[in-house]
């Protein structure tokens, strides 16, 4: 049975900073992508960012400047460093791995941010 599991949430003032784990029981072999994505309430889930196995990075517009992503694949492991959080960016913050032919998701996170 896959597992992704996040942690990492929390509430935090605006301007301040969270960071998000994710940690995947998959084979380190299967994994291709792993990403972050959030859904604000009353929207839909949208990526927040990518990133490779080889470490290459894709970034939306509203978190470029702002979010870091990456990963330790011995650990399957990829984190997200939130810095000056906007309340905008409040929502339940997802992980998923996924490859050629599969993807998995984790159950979410969540990220509140005060104004």
């Amino acid at each position: 049975q896959v597992q992704v599991v996040e942690s990492g949430g929390g509430l935090v003032q605006a301007g301040g900073s969270l960071r998000l784990s994710c940690a995947a029981s998959v084979s380190i072999f299967s994994i291709n992508v792993m990403g972050w994505y959030r859904q604000a309430p009353g929207k839909q889930r949208e990526s927040v960012a990518q990133i490779t196995w080889s470490g290459s990075t894709n970034y939306a517009d509203s978190a470029k400047g702002r979010f870091t992503i990456s990963r330790n694949n011995a650990n399957k492991t990829v984190y997200l460093q939130m810095n000056s959080l906007k309340p905008e960016d409040t929502g339940v913050y997802y992980c998923k791995v996924y490859g050629p032919g599969y993807e998995y998701w984790g159950q979410g996170t969540q990220v509140t941010v005060s104004s």
